[in-house]
């Protein structure tokens, strides 16, 4: 045990690390006790374990594991750096834990994934629990999905995302392990609880009975809204609150959380959108105008039926919605009125907020169609603009709709009406400002006294519904004048309206709301937590006659103040007063005192009005102690005041009884219920004492806190008028100062500011300074808030005052409001909602604006002035504008409707002379400040126009536009901006100066605004491509930009929109990302006014409605930091936001500690060469060692940390071999995006993989090897060189390698070795692998004395260092070598010399022993090579890629070919030696292709050649192709590619020697074997498969004859040539490629060699007929079908022609039709059929009946009739028409024959074969009828039965059924003799013969004249002549001569073969191809190949080789070959000399 103690004493860490299980088992238990005993979540400790987390997870050992899954847990629950581990931890528990078998472990690994949400990694987990989804291992899939279900179950769907788990749901469904669809239904029904049906459409096309248990089970779900159980750790103190209410049984928050869960996935977002404008009919625009309706109707229905899809892409529709609108508005007829109308509800409902630019144009023409009276029609029109509205804001369409509200007609009042009540449910208190309210109120209520009575109702529904949405406040001020009856109808209507976020109109609806006002931003802290509420139901409490509690709103959830406070919980709500005012009936000073002494101790009330002023402070102390005891709830605030009020009341003159009474009224206001009716009774006292110097203060604070509990613009307003009604300036100026206090306590929300001005100018006058100096001071305040408009109101003023004011305005410029820090503890925000407070200038700013009154312009743009605007003449345009300035300027404030004027100034923002673009900008300008808020509807139309204007090359006009989108967006705010597509669309424009303006005003922008639409992710492609621009401006603005961008949308967000980026651009992007992170600013706070807590963390984003943009507090996105910095405050324009002072902390000022996106390699220009003049001038240690020391560790890891990115140093340096995989994986991924930092550090890669070479781990180095053989293949694309220095500490190591004894790792080192040759030298590699020769490891020897051969084979003698001769000797040294490997290559690499170098070797090698030379000389001569001299290509040092074999290792190998210097093209020395030219048995063993390439020497007697006529050539040469030797290859540029390679192997598959065929072979099936390999085949495996069988062709005639030859071999090569045939078979694409005419011979090669009875005599030639039997089936099913149905037809005829085949090959081919036939009914529709009717027909006129019967066997014509028969039956009558190949199909006899099987079939079907048979077969003319058909029929039987007319008869016989093919003549043939059928049949069969002999062959073209045949009809002889050239009649002997002379020359025996003549080819038509032999092929293939090369390259067969099959060869022709030969036998004489 003693190795026990000695893991015992290492430290925890170390032991959790330790190989041995049971350290690493006590190293995590002790783990899990240290973490349980940290109490610092911030302690050092835990970084400690950092990065063993993971091997926490992942441990191998079972037990260890669950242990380490449990100190994991804790450790991730409790470590502040825990979130760091997020992504490899959990990825660790998907593949290592989720696929354990103990349930512990999985459960321990679930509780992980949900900690790391827990945690605030939701998203990490997610996307690693989604990866998992993607594993084979269905457990893990199942436990995956169950950890999400969990997620989801305890977290909710603000956490949880879903729709990328929705996503992936229909293929969880399709799964096939049962436990996995079970899963996703679990997934699914839980995702259903929390979505509803917008789960329904992504899962609509799931399996049908899935789709049904789903729906049973979500029936089942309870309908409750369903809330999370557990929370974020930043939701924590929500959590315990939420508990805290639940056991006070208040359901305060709980009934908040309804609406909380607002369905983030909506069901549009889950669709895909459909392109459609490009899908409308080409006529559209045409026919939309078209006079007659008809035309008009099928141009909509072609639009309705496109914009019926759910969601369309955006594009530009302007022109369908205007010819769609044109509908609307002109077209009479109203069918297509609704129609048009559907169609923009389609559009509308498809585009949503896309639709909204196009909503302004509709909505006129849409309302005034209301004066229709058909219900379909004013149907369709409702449905249209209620979905237009839902696509805009009520304030876009607000003009449009008041203008219809004046209209007489009746009926489009009342429809306007009740689409402003639709269109009301939709807002929400935010959405319906005051601003909006008034002229909308104002309209209706001049309805309500229409005397129409349906106009009536409708307005009384709007106001209603007006009054149910912002409750009676905010509407009252509207409904002064109106009468008892008419209010009470009102508040009627009000309660029966259901808003559409209301709680009953369920989620969806609610979903609904969310999308018309996408950009509310109500949703900054708690506001946005609890948003739509629906406060119909008073909450319960004393309060219970309080009759305004009904108009409830969905008012913004606040924070009560006290648990248990539910009954007031009206003063709570966001929206206070406005919605649940606390309204007091006035109560009698009886009830007050009765109340009051219920409270207070009966002394204190006696004593209030003593005359002791002692006494009345004694009371007013118990007082004050009775007030502080009472519980709200209980408090009497009315009579407590009333009493204070009593008798002295406010005229106490003991100014401490008066402090006193002072601060117990502020104690009643902040304590009790208190209301307005209170206050009324104590603010005139106030005010009465404000300016007293004693008790000012208390008045102060009793004031403010008045107006806490009754909003202050209420009290404001009180205290005002109350004040400038009395004449106290002391007070006036005090309450001035107080309300200026007040404002920045509370915000300016609400305020009247009307009221107030009137009140200020008063002041203003006033005479007393002080009371002048605080109004200027309020006036200041107002400034912060309402902004420069403010000075509107006092432009009358004194200009003393002016300036002043002015001087005032000055000093609060560039000041931000502070945030308000009252009025939140009971009204989440006084006043109106801070809905605008977003984007917009806030309310006040708003209201003021309002007050202003405004000049309606539209009058003024009369058409003349437009036209002026648009003329030609540019002084008339600019006339034009000069007037539209002076409307502007003069009518100073102006109301939006501005007619036509926006398109005619687009307009001019293009105009070709700049001076008038100037002028529209500064007129925009204008207009803008003129319009005010209202300009934003102009935005789209106008204001982007202007940013286009930014492009402009003039740096003036730039500046103009700017400043006009400046002037604009101040009025605006920056979310109509923002909103849509439009500025990502600008942004795209590739225009530098646009780029870099737009750019810098993002920028500017950005970062004043606290949240922003969701469109901005839609810039960030375009900036992404700002970032690599060419202009360097551009770039720089928009690396600016980039942080504010993040700020809104979050490091993750961007970080993932790289993805689409190319490689290089992503890691360049990722960096400035992660710069950008760094510098990223805190979003502005949010008013404190909007949070109902405090700023802390306590609001999380994560309980936003989904469509609010989401103020996001940015934990979701970034890491939580331990220590958030606190941001600097962002300084913000005047009018954009109020009160944003406050500091916020930001959890993204910190950089995470790492992150791994960026470049790995950092490109340090001269690193390299500077680290290498170190290394020579001996700075740093030189890179040579047996074992690396640790000084060459810190060496290299000093070296790397300048250029390689810290983290991967970190991975690379790591003692853990996990860490090395981890950082190749990282560095393979690299690979190609970072080429030149590569290349950059490449000498510090290759040191660093040297030291993995001495790793024991073999993942490493595989990996290593990997990396390395990428590597090398990427530098020879980058055509780079070793240098010296990184050769030099690279090479020797890797050599180490190729000694390895794992064999895939030697075929690695040998492929890098060969790789490398590309780029470094093969003589300087030779050295480096001559040292290696010299190694203890004996493989290692042996391996490069291999690769030494293989370089001497590729790049010739030259490599071999420092000269040849020592080279060789030192390696001839190892032909001695003991170990027998050794030897072998020792000797196989001197033979591979003397392959090259011929005998010269001796003289090289030196003297050997007797013993080694023997062995040599042994081995030359087995290898029956004989060495011809290699010409080698001398290529410059840059070297090419070659291919050669090497001899024993079996892959290809590619090497560049060494320079030669002066060596070129030198002839070999003719050292010829004795047996080679015995070898040559006869004189004309010709290869004339290898005598041609080969320069050098060829052992033949070459005088001879003279002595022949080239006629000879013809003779017969039978080439014995064993006995010519392959040469050994020659390499040229023609093998740069793999094709090349692989035509070189296969050349050598038919080699005349069995090693190099079964070498190639080898190779080949190595290939095939791999499927990512095999496909480099394609393209090549006609050409594979004629080498294939001339192979077996030669084994056949040759191999199996020659009795010296070993029959092992033979078997081998069989068995080599089969297994790769049957691979290749295998592969089904490869399979098909293979063609008729080489399917054809491959099958004869195969058949034979099943009939081959020399074979089964051998031992294991049964194996080998058995394997072939099996190749044959493969083929048979995995070829073309066609193809090979083809061949078969071919070589059965073929077959049957040869006199010599036997009947038995006849039959195996049968038997191959036979099976295609049974394999037809599968196969039948990838057929070709017309081929294949092609090839029947010939067999068949090359066979006719007759003939076909007097073959010995019945098999053949049975096999033809099954085929057809199959056929037949298969197609139906449809085979007919399938006869396009065959000409004269009439004469046909397949056709005939075709035809009488389909009667026979139709008859039996019971039906005739009446159809027409097309192209063809035509039917017996109607009119003749049957009974004269039998007639006809009887006539011409007699004429053949009578003897003297029996020709003429078989004559009309054979007319007549040419001319009626499906003429029945079978009744009159059944009866007769069977000797008579066969007569007629036989004369009709001569007939035939006959006339198409004379009428056919002669116009056949494609065959020479001198080919002609006539077809006799003696059925016995096929053939009876062929004329001869010169016209004289030649027997077929002197052919059959011929052929069998071309026969030979093939390789072809002529034994064994059908000596047929040239038949199939003479009878072939022209227009069909005749089955292309493969000879032909393999020609075609090798001329291809000579071309491609300079050098010729040997080949073994004869390019002359003729058409085996005999297709004679044309004069022409056979001249060129001659002349060919000619030039050919010229050139090697020539050489020769």
């Amino acid at each position: 045990m003693g190795d026990d103690s000695e893991w015992l004493k290492l430290p925890v860490d170390q032991k959790c690390e330790h190989k041995l299980w049971k350290a690493r088992l006590n190293g995590y238990e002790e783990a899990l006790k240290i973490f349980q005993k940290i109490r610092d979540e911030k302690s050092p400790e835990w970084s400690k374990f950092l990065g063993l987390i993971k091997k926490f997870v992942t441990d191998s050992n079972a037990v260890v594991q669950l242990k380490g899954l449990e100190a994991a847990l804790v450790y991730v629950e409790n470590a502040h750096v825990a979130g760091k581990t997020t992504g490899e931890v959990v990825s660790g528990v998907v593949s290592k834990v989720f696929n354990q078998p103990k349930a512990r472990a999985k459960e321990l690994g679930i509780e992980i994934c949900l900690m790391y949400i827990e945690i605030e990694k939701g998203e990490a987990v997610q996307e690693e629990l989604l990866k998992g989804l993607d594993n084979k291992n269905p457990k893990i899939i199942v436990a995956c999905t169950e950890t999400l279900r969990k997620a989801l179950s305890e977290f909710g769907s603000k956490i949880i995302l879903l729709k990328p788990i929705i996503k992936v749901l229909p293929k969880l469904f399709e799964s096939r392990d049962k436990a996995v669809r079970d899963e996703a239904k679990l997934i699914a029904v839980e995702i259903y609880r929390w979505i509803r049906d917008a789960l329904r459409p992504p899962l609509q096309n799931i399996n049908s009975l899935q789709l049904k248990e789903l729906e049973e089970e979500w029936v089942k779900l309870p309908t409750g809204a369903p809330k999370p159980t557990r929370f974020l750790r930043s939701q924590q103190e929500l959590e315990a609150k939420l508990e805290q209410q639940q056991s006070a049984g208040g359901d305060a928050e709980g009934g908040g959380d309804d609406g909380d869960e607002v369905p983030q996935i909506d069901a549009y977002e889950l669709l895909e959108a459909v392109e459609i404008l490009s899908k409308l009919p080409k006529d559209f625009y045409d026919k939309i105008e078209a006079k007659k309706w008809q035309e008009r109707k099928e141009a909509l229905e072609a639009v309705e039926v496109l914009v019926k899809n759910p969601k369309l892409e955006a594009g530009d529709y302007a022109d369908l919605v205007k010819a769609l609108k044109k509908v609307v508005g002109k077209d009479t007829n109203v069918m297509l009125v609704a129609l048009a109308a559907k169609c923009l509800t389609g559009l509308a409902v498809g585009l949503r907020k896309k639709f909204g630019q196009y909503a302004g144009h509709v909505v006129p023409t849409i309302l005034e169609k209301f004066k229709e009276k058909k219900p379909q029609v004013v149907q369709a029109l409702q449905e249209a603009i209620d979905a237009i509205f839902l696509t805009t804001t009520l304030q876009n369409i607000s003009e449009d709709v008041l203008a219809v509200m004046d209209n007489k007609n009746p009926t489009i009042k009342q429809q306007t009406s009740l689409f402003i009540a639709r269109s009301f449910r939709h807002c929400t208190a935010a959405t319906l400002p005051k601003s909006l309210l008034k002229p909308f109120c104002a309209a209706l209520l001049k309805h309500i006294s229409d005397s129409a009575s349906e106009v009536r109702d409708a307005a009384f529904e709007a106001l209603g519904t007006a009054l149910k949405v912002v409750g009676e406040k905010a509407v009252n001020p509207f409904l002064v004048d109106v009468d008892k009856l008419k209010l009470d109808k009102i508040k009627e209507c009000s309660e029966k309206v259901e808003l559409a976020h209301g709680k009953k109109a369920g989620l969806a609806a609610e979903k609904k709301e969310l999308k018309p006002v996408p950009g509310r931003t109500a949703s900054s802290g708690a506001a946005g937590d609890k948003d739509m509420k629906d406060v119909s139901v008073p909450k319960p409490g004393p309060l219970k006659k309080a009759p305004a509690t009904k108009a409830g709103g969905p008012p913004k959830k606040g924070k009560p103040s006290a648990p248990g406070g539910a009954g007031s919980a009206g003063t709570k709500n966001k929206k206070g007063l406005e919605i649940k005012e606390i309204v007091e009936p006035e109560l009698s000073i009886e009830v007050c005192e009765e109340k009051a002494s219920a409270v207070l101790p009966a002394t204190c009330i006696q004593l209030l009005d003593s005359s002791n002023w002692k006494e009345r402070l004694a009371c007013m102390e118990e007082f004050q102690k009775a007030v502080e005891l009472m519980d709200r709830t209980e408090m009497p605030c009315q009579a407590l005041v009333r009493m204070l009020a009593k008798k002295p009341g406010w005229k106490e003159t003991n100014f401490q009884v008066m402090q006193m009474k002072l601060h117990i009224v502020a104690l009643i206001a902040q304590k009790g219920n208190f209301s307005k009716t209170s206050a009324q009774i104590v603010l005139d006292g106030l005010v009465d004492k404000i300016g007293d110097v004693k008790c000012g203060n208390n008045a102060k604070e009793a004031m403010t806190a008045i107006a806490e509990a009754c909003m202050l613009p209420w009290t404001a307003e009180q205290v005002m008028s109350m004040a400038f009604s009395q004449k106290n300036p002391k007070n006036q100026s005090e309450t001035l100062n107080w309300l200026s206090n007040a404002i920045k306590e509370f915000g300016f929300s609400g305020l009247n500011v009307k009221a107030f001005i009137s009140n200020v100018k008063t002041a203003l006058a006033a005479t007393n300074p002080a009371v002048r100096t605080s109004a200027i001071t309020l006036l200041g305040v107002m400034y912060l808030y309402v902004g420069p408009s403010l000075r509107m109101f006092f432009e009358d003023e004194k200009p003393a005052l002016l300036s002043q004011i002015d001087a005032e305005f000055e000093k609060m410029q560039g000041q931000s409001p502070p945030a308000p820090t009252r009025g939140i503890s009971k009204h989440s925000t006084s006043g109106t909602e801070e809905g605008e407070d977003g984007d917009e200038p806030d309310d006040g700013g708003n209201d003021v604006v309002d007050l202003l009154p405004r000049t309606e312009i539209s009058d003024k743009i009369t058409s003349e002035l437009i036209s002026k605007i648009g003329d030609k003449n540019w002084k008339i345009r600019k006339e034009g504008l000069d007037e539209v300035a002076g409307i502007i300027n003069e009518a100073k404030f102006i109301q939006p409707n501005i007619g036509e004027l926006p398109t005619a100034l687009k307009g001019r923002l293009n105009d070709s002379n700049k001076i008038l673009v100037q002028q529209t900008l500064t007129i925009l300008q204008q207009l803008a400040v003129a319009m005010g808020p209202n300009i934003k509807q102009h935005v789209k139309n106008l204001g982007i126009p202007v940013i286009t204007v930014l492009g402009d090359s003039k740096n003036n006009v730039r500046a103009a536009a700017l400043a006009t989108v400046n002037a604009w967006a101040e009025q605006t705010g920056m979310k109509e901006w923002l909103e849509g597509e439009d500025l990502s669309e600008e942004l795209k424009k590739e225009n530098p100066f646009l780029r870099q303006e737009l750019l810098g005003w993002l920028a500017e922008k950005l970062p004043t605004l606290r949240s922003t639409p969701t469109d901005l992710i839609l810039c960030v492609p375009h900036l992404y491509s700002c970032l690599e621009d060419r202009n360097g401006d551009v770039r720089k603005k928009a690396q600016d930009a980039l942080p504010f961008f993040m700020m809104h949308l979050g490091y993750e967000k961007m970080a993932k929109a790289t993805g689409k980026l190319k490689p290089t651009s992503k890691d360049q992007v990722l960096a400035m990302l992660e710069k950008a992170k760094a510098n990223m600013p805190a979003k502005p706070a949010a008013p404190a006014k909007a949070t109902s807590k405090p700023m802390g963390g306590s609001a999380p984003a994560k309980f936003q409605p989904a469509s609010a943009p989401v103020e996001d507090s940015v934990s979701s996105t970034v890491e939580p930091k331990p220590d958030p910095k606190k941001a600097k405050a962002v300084g913000v324009s005047s009018k954009a936001k109020s009160a944003q002072g406050k500091k916020v902390p930001s959890k993204t000022s910190l950089k995470e500690d790492e992150d791994k996106s960026g470049p790995i390699f950092i490109v340090v220009p001269n690193g390299k060469e500077q680290r290498m003049k170190d290394e020579k001038g001996l700075k740093v240690l030189k890179w040579n060692f047996t074992t690396p020391r640790d000084e060459y560790i810190e060496q290299l890891k000093t070296q790397m940390s300048s250029c390689v990115a810290k983290w991967l140093q970190d991975e690379m340096f790591h003692s853990d071999f996990q860490h090395h995989n981890k950082a190749l994986a990282v560095m393979v991924d690299h690979l190609e995006s970072e080429k030149e930092g590569v290349i950059g550090c490449l000498d510090l890669i290759l040191k660093w993989l040297t030291l993995r070479f001495f790793d024991t781990n073999t993942s490493v180095l595989m990996k290593a090897l990997e990396y390395l053989k990428l590597l090398f293949t990427l530098l020879s694309e980058e055509e780079y060189h070793l240098t010296e220095n990184e050769a030099s500490s690279f090479i020797p190591y890797l050599i180490l390698k190729v000694g390895e004894p794992k064999d895939v790792i030697r075929k690695d080192v040998r492929a890098i070795l060969n790789r490398m040759c590309l780029v470094y030298p093969a003589s300087k590699m030779f050295p480096f692998i001559m040292e290696g020769t010299k190694s203890k490891n004996s493989k290692q020897r042996a391996e490069c004395l291999e690769e030494l051969g293989c370089l001497v084979e590729s790049y010739g003698m030259n490599v071999c260092q420092p000269t040849a001769g020592k080279a060789l000797k030192e390696i001839a040294i190892h032909i001695g070598d003991r170990d027998n490997a050794v030897r072998n290559a020792a000797l196989n690499t001197i033979v591979t010399v003397y392959n090259v170098h011929g005998d010269q070797v001796f003289k090289l090698i030196g003297t050997l022993s007797e013993k080694d030379m023997s062995m040599l000389e042994e081995r030359i001569k087995r290898s029956a090579k004989r060495p011809s001299a290699a010409p080698m290509k001398q290529v410059e040092e840059k070297p090419q890629r070659t291919q050669s074999i090497s001899s024993n290792a079996n892959m290809l190998r590619k090497g560049p070919a060494e320079d030669m210097s002066s060596k070129l093209n030198q002839a070999r020395s003719m050292s010829g030696h004795p047996e080679a030219a015995q070898m040559v048995r006869r004189e004309f063993q010709l290869d004339l292709d290898e005598i041609e390439n080969d320069n050098g020497t060829v052992r033949c007697e070459m005088p001879e050649l003279v002595q022949h006529k080239l006629d000879d050539i013809f003779e017969p040469v039978l080439i014995p192709e064993p006995k010519i030797r392959a040469v050994s290859p020659h390499f040229d540029d023609m093998h740069s590619n793999t094709a090349s390679t692989i035509n070189f192997i296969i050349s050598q598959v038919a080699s005349g020697d069995i090693n190099t065929s079964i070498q190639a072979l080898t190779q080949i099936d190595e290939v095939l074997r791999q499927e990512d390999k095999a496909e480099a085949m394609s393209g090549h495996i006609d050409q594979f498969l004629i080498a294939t069988f001339m192979q077996l062709r030669l084994i056949y005639n040759t191999h199996m004859a020659d009795e010296k030859l070993e029959k092992d071999e033979i078997i081998k090569l069989y068995s080599c040539i089969i297994g790769n045939m049957i691979s290749l078979f295998q592969i089904e694409s490869l399979a098909r490629e293979a063609s008729t005419g080489v399917l054809k011979d491959l099958m004869h090669g195969l058949i034979t060699l099943m009939l081959d009875s020399r074979i089964e005599d051998l031992e294991e030639g049964q194996q080998v007929i058995r394997s072939v039997n099996l190749l044959v089936v493969k083929v048979l099913e995995k070829s073309d079908q066609t193809n090979i149905l083809s061949a078969l037809l071919v070589l059965l005829q073929d077959s049957l022609l040869a006199t010599a085949s036997s009947p038995k090959f006849s039959e195996l081919v049968m038997k191959c039709l036979w099976r295609m036939v049974r394999l037809l009914p599968d196969t039948i529709n990838s057929i070709n059929l017309d081929r294949i009717l092609l090839d029947i027909h010939i067999f068949m006129k090359v066979f006719p009946k007759e003939k076909l019967k007097q073959c010995k066997s019945e098999f053949p014509i049975r096999t033809l009739k099954t085929l057809l028969h199959t056929l037949c039956k298969l197609k139906g009558p449809k085979i007919l028409d399938h006869l396009t190949m065959i000409d004269n199909k009439s004469e046909s006899e397949l056709e005939a024959h075709l035809c009488r099987m389909m009667k026979h079939s139709m008859d039996q079907a019971g039906s005739k074969l009446d159809k027409e048979t097309e192209k063809g077969a035509s039917r017996i003319d109607e009119k003749s009828s049957k009974a004269k058909v039998n007639d006809f029929l009887a006539e011409i039987f007699k004429k053949i039965g009578s003897k003297e007319n029996t020709k003429e008869g078989l004559a009309e016989l054979y007319e007549y059924k040419k001319k009626y093919s499906d003429a029945d003549i079978e009744p009159f043939l059944k009866n007769s003799s069977q000797f008579f059928q066969s007569y007629v049949e036989r004369g009709l069969r001569v007939i035939e013969m006959e006339r198409e002999g004379k009428g056919r062959i002669p116009t056949s073209t494609g065959i020479s004249p001198q080919m002609e045949v006539t077809c006799a009809p003696a059925p016995t002889s096929a053939v009876s002549s062929i004329g001869n050239t010169n016209g004289e009649e030649v027997g077929p002997s002197v052919y059959l001569e011929r052929l069998k002379i071309l026969r030979q020359r093939c390789g072809l025996d002529n034994t064994k073969q059908d000596d047929r003549p040239p038949l199939t080819s003479l009878l072939s038509k022209p227009a069909v191809p005749a089955v292309a032999s493969s000879t032909d092929m393999l020609h075609s293939k090798l001329s291809q190949l000579r071309e491609s090369r300079e050098q010729h390259q040997h080949s073994d067969l004869d390019p002359h080789q003729t058409h085996p099959s005999g297709t004679a060869t044309t004069a022409s022709s056979s001249t060129a070959n001659i002349d060919d030969l000619k030039k050919r036998l010229e050139r090697i004489k020539s050489s020769r000399k």
